[in-house]
């Protein structure tokens, strides 16, 4: 197993672990229903913040803040392991042109040379 699927394995996992928490949290201390619940965690771990649901109790409010300090480290990391590799395999691919390109301007040398 490479380290990338490594890596994107345990961060997938934690992520769906942390939403997975942040639903069941947020379900039961604030009474959102389930759909609300997952929202929230998701508009809150991603930083977007409506402001259409918000924590009202004092444990709500305290778990949102560890939650988003946790869980948005964990958000970025997944996120720029996705970035890092779909680099990688754009360079990849740009490397790959550029042999192909200098393949073809080499048979175009040899066409010219070929009519001289």
């Amino acid at each position: 197993m490479s380290l990338f699927n490594h890596k994107f394995k345990v961060l997938f996992v934690l992520v769906v672990l942390l939403l997975g928490a942040g639903t069941t949290v947020y379900h039961y201390v604030e009474s959102f229903n389930w759909i609300d619940s997952f929202y929230f965690s998701s508009m809150t771990l991603t930083t977007v913040g409506y402001g259409d649901l918000f924590p009202v109790t004092t444990f709500g409010k305290i778990f949102t803040v560890f939650y988003v300090f946790i869980g948005l480290g964990i958000i970025l990391a997944f996120v720029n392991l996705l970035a890092k590799q779909r680099i990688h395999h754009a360079s990849e691919n740009v490397e790959e042109l550029k042999v192909k390109l200098k393949k073809e301007k080499e048979k175009v040398k040899i066409i010219k040379t070929k009519k001289k």
